[in-house]
C-alpha cells in the first residue's frame, strides 16, 4: 500500500478550450506504423475547405505533452485575419495514437509531411512552440519547398539547451512513471483498490517516453539552419526556460531569421502572449508574400 502514496503526477496538458472559429474538418490521419494523428482545420466562415488549404494555410504545432488546443487563442487570431489553420496533436498526444515507429522530433516532422500530403497543402506557413519549434527548424531545413515561413517559439538544439525547472523534474518524473508501469504491470492489489481509478500503465509507459524525448533529443547542428530561406522568426518568452545561447544560436545560423523576445512571459508563448505570436505569423506571411 506505501507504493500507492507514489503515483506519478499525471503529464498531461489541462484541458483547454478548443477555438470558437468554425471548424471545417476533424479527422484521423493514418501513418503507415498505425499511428492515427487527429487532425483538425479551423478557418473562416463561407469559405470552402479546398480553398483554404490552396491558400497556403498556416500549420500549428504544439509542444510535449500538449494538443492542438495549445493554440487556441493563436488559431481564433489567425482566423479572424482570414487565414486558414490546420492543427494536429501529435502522435501519442491528445486524441493521436502513438505507432509503433520511434519517437523521435524527425518522426514528429514527417508526420507533419504525411498529414499535409493527405489534405492537398501543398504549401503552408509554419507555427510552433517548444517541440513544435524543433519540428518548425526540422521542416523549413528539410522540406524547403513546402514551407513558406516559420514561426520557431521555444526551440533547442540539445537538450542541454533546456532548464529543467526543479519544479518539473523531467529525469525523476520519467523514472517515477517507468517505475509505475512497472509496479502496476505486476501488482495484485487488494480489493479496496479499484485500479481503473489509477494511472493506467500503458499511460504511465508513455509519458516516461515523451518526457525522455526531451531529455535525449534533440540533436541539431545549428550549421544546418543556415540552408532555411523563408522568412522566420525565433521567438522566445524573456524568462523562457530555453538557454539565451542557443536561442541566439538558432537565430544567427537562419540567415533570414528575426529574433524576438516577448517581455514579462516565460516559455508557454501560444497561451500567455497569443497576441505576440499570431502578430509574428502574420509578418512572416506579408513577408514571404
Amino acid at each position: 500500500m506505501a507504493e500507492l502514496l507514489r503515483t506519478p503526477v499525471p503529464y498531461r496538458t489541462t484541458a483547454y478550450a478548443l477555438p470558437s472559429v468554425p471548424l471545417h474538418y476533424a479527422q484521423a490521419t493514418p501513418m503507415a506504423d498505425g499511428a492515427r494523428i487527429a487532425t483538425f482545420v479551423y478557418g473562416p466562415s463561407g469559405v470552402e475547405l479546398d480553398e483554404l488549404l490552396g491558400a497556403h494555410p498556416v500549420l500549428a504545432l504544439h509542444g510535449n505533452g500538449g494538443t492542438h488546443a495549445t493554440f487556441t487563442k493563436v488559431i481564433e487570431r489567425l482566423v479572424a485575419a482570414g487565414k486558414g489553420v490546420i492543427a494536429f496533436d501529435a502522435r501519442a498526444q491528445g486524441r493521436s495514437t502513438r505507432g509503433s515507429l520511434p519517437l523521435t522530433y524527425e518522426q514528429l516532422a514527417d508526420d507533419a509531411i504525411v498529414v499535409l500530403r493527405a489534405l492537398g497543402a501543398s504549401r503552408v506557413h509554419v507555427v510552433g512552440h517548444s517541440d513544435g519549434g524543433i519540428v518548425a527548424l526540422l521542416l523549413a531545413r528539410d522540406h524547403g519547398d513546402e514551407v513558406l515561413s516559420i514561426v520557431a517559439g521555444g526551440a533547442n538544439l540539445t537538450p542541454e539547451g533546456v532548464i529543467d525547472d526543479p519544479a518539473w523534474d523531467t529525469p525523476g518524473s520519467a523514472a517515477t512513471n517507468r517505475s509505475w508501469a512497472a509496479f502496476m504491470d505486476g501488482a495484485s492489489l487488494p480489493d479496496a483498490i479499484d485500479p481503473t481509478l489509477l494511472p493506467a500503465a500503458e499511460d504511465a509507459r508513455l509519458t516516461a517516453e515523451l518526457l525522455q524525448l526531451m531529455l535525449d533529443e534533440p540533436h541539431i547542428e545549428a550549421s544546418s539552419l543556415a540552408s532555411i530561406v523563408c522568412p522566420t522568426c525565433v521567438l522566445v518568452g524573456e524568462h523562457d526556460c530555453i538557454t539565451t545561447e542557443q536561442t541566439r544560436a538558432i537565430a544567427e545560423a537562419i540567415p533570414t531569421a528575426r529574433l524576438v523576445v516577448v517581455p514579462g512571459v516565460g516559455h508557454s508563448l501560444p497561451r500567455l502572449a497569443p497576441d505576440s505570436v499570431a502578430l509574428q505569423v502574420l509578418t512572416n506571411i506579408m513577408l514571404a508574400g
